[in-house]
């Protein structure tokens, strides 16, 4: 009996450390996956300061913009409807006896929202008319608010907090407010039906609903996420409209919520040099984008001109006899400041307990992240290539683990544990040396024209958000087209800018064969949506390759 209970004790400890050991590597793996994400993000939000600055830049070069697009300074720094009224965009509008969706009544009511849901479970798109009448009257309730908002835990006693809408908790209502932490959009296919519910449920419980604005609530990133296609795609004939009114809106969501008089909600966070009471008083609608700075004035106030012929003034751009006011250099630190990048936050997870499913989500996020960093090791081939080659002076086609380390690094720049992540990425040998090429092998960009270069395809590969966004800034009809002398004219502005060394005739050339049909325009959606990553295996798929 005793030799019985000792052999059952045996046992139990043996499978317990085995567990201990499972769960530990799960967590291991779920971290390096995780870390890999955060490292990416956060090299993308600096990329974003760099676009800003850019769009400075192109401002104070780009010569002909004036003269052939003077509408681009007023949309990037004007307002786009403040000389029209909510009828200017319904009037023309009618909602078709055929249209079977939600049909909303104003002044809205929970009746309202439940019919919202209802349809949007039932794939219905929700008539431009409606989407337009809720972005005026919550528009209308927001101007109202503060840049925070002040609510209580007294009657409710809680108030959930998210940062991307669910029912988890059910649906707003006085008994159960809500704080929604901002990036709202760009979360995905159905951005456009959230931001409606959210929008809706704020109109019928505007005191027990809070809205934050997120740097996704800024429309120059919709440009790179998504949402604007999103929109575009779903409102074939009002879309333009719906951008508009929704840009507007954007500017006027607070900057965040008080409760209790004691805990501050706010998308970015805070830093040693956040200025609440500056961020209290400044007119949060002059900030139309995070990516948009003001312009550097020299002395205050006085003006002076760029080589567009634009007098800039210390708030603002006075351009054809139209006037808009932007945040000084100060307020707009302050709200770059509490608005950075975040990680989704679908991607954060509390210790789960071991399962299947369990099993199934950290290998799909191990996935994707190693996805995303054979991506970027792609984008910079060439890069890394040299670096590889003046480490390997035998020419042997190997470097040691830290030679190769040191490299990644070095090119890559996203301080990651690049010795725990090598077994994923490359080749390595019996003396522990590593195949450099390796990491190219299951992986490539795919070219448009086989001719060309492949620093230039990687460029523009890796540069493929930031473009997007400028030639959606210079294509102001959405038609998708842009002239072939534009996008020469731009592309010498962003390599100059941005430091990129390929020479003109390079993209001349590829810009010429991307012109289909010869009639001197680029679609330059299709142009970009040309380069592409192709992966010819994905070896996260074994069973033996694990990250820990």
């Amino acid at each position: 009996m005793v030799c019985y209970i000792s052999f059952s004790l045996k046992a139990a400890l043996v499978i317990q450390n085995w567990y201990r050991t499972y769960r530990d590597r799960l967590k291991t793996r779920q971290r390096y996956a995780l870390t890999i994400f955060q490292s990416i993000e956060y090299a993308d939000e600096q990329g974003q300061l760099q676009l800003s600055n850019f769009f400075s830049f192109m401002l104070e070069n780009y010569t002909r913009v004036q003269e052939k697009e003077p509408g681009l300074v007023t949309r990037l720094f004007g307002s786009s409807i403040q000389d029209k009224d909510r009828q200017d965009y319904l009037g023309l509008i009618e909602v078709p006896d055929s249209y079977c969706g939600p049909r909303l009544q104003f002044p809205l009511t929970f009746t309202d929202i439940d019919l919202l849901i209802e349809g949007f479970k039932q794939q219905q798109i929700l008539h431009a008319y409606y989407v337009l009448e809720v972005l005026f009257e919550t528009k209308k309730v927001l101007q109202q608010m503060p840049n925070f908002t002040h609510t209580s835990t007294s009657p409710s006693k809680e108030i959930t907090i998210c940062g991307k809408f669910q029912s988890r908790n059910g649906l707003p209502s006085v008994n159960n407010p809500y704080v929604f932490n901002g990036d709202f959009v760009d979360r995905g296919k159905n951005s456009m039906e959230i931001l409606m519910i959210l929008f809706v449920s704020f109109l019928v419980y505007p005191n027990d609903l809070h809205l934050n604005r997120g740097n996704h609530e800024d429309f120059m990133m919709n440009m790179r996420y998504g949402f604007t296609k999103e929109i575009l795609h779903k409102y074939k004939l009002h879309g333009k409209k719906i951008l508009q009114i929704l840009e507007e809106v954007y500017t006027w969501l607070p900057i965040g919520t008080i409760i209790d008089n004691e805990v501050l909600i706010i998308h970015g966070g805070i830093s040693e040099s956040t200025d609440l009471n500056l961020l209290h008083h400044l007119e949060r609608n002059k900030m139309r984008s995070v990516l948009m700075p003001p312009i550097p004035m020299d002395g205050d106030p006085a003006e002076k001109k760029n080589k567009l012929g634009t007098t800039i003034v210390a708030q603002g751009i006075r351009t054809s006899g139209s006037f808009s006011e932007l945040l000084t250099k100060q307020e707009w630190e302050q709200v770059i400041d509490i608005s950075p990048i975040s990680l989704d936050s679908s991607l954060c997870f509390i210790q789960p307990s071991v399962s299947h499913n369990v099993l199934c989500m950290v290998n799909a996020i191990e996935s994707s992240a190693i996805r995303m960093l054979k991506e970027r090791m792609i984008s910079r081939k060439t890069d890394l290539t040299r670096a590889f080659q003046l480490q390997d002076r035998n020419k042997s086609g190997k470097l040691s683990m830290g030679q190769w380390a040191f490299s990644m690094e070095n090119v890559l720049g996203l301080n990651l544990p690049w010795r725990s992540l090598s077994s994923h990425l490359v080749t390595t040998d019996k003396d522990g040396n590593i195949d450099y090429m390796s990491g190219f092998q299951d992986v490539h960009i795919q070219k448009p024209v086989k001719e060309v270069q492949s620093t230039l395809i990687e460029t523009v590969y890796r540069y493929r958000s930031d473009l997007q966004i400028i030639f959606n800034i210079i294509d102001s009809d959405h038609s998708g087209l842009i002239s072939m002398e534009e996008f020469r004219s731009m592309w010498k502005l962003f390599k100059s800018h941005y430091s990129v060394h390929i020479d003109d005739s390079q993209f001349d050339e590829l810009a010429e064969r991307m012109d289909l049909n010869k009639d001197g325009s680029i679609d330059f959606n299709e142009f970009l949506k040309a380069f592409y990553v192709v992966h010819k295996f994905d070896k996260l798929n074994k069973s033996d390759n694990k990250l820990a």
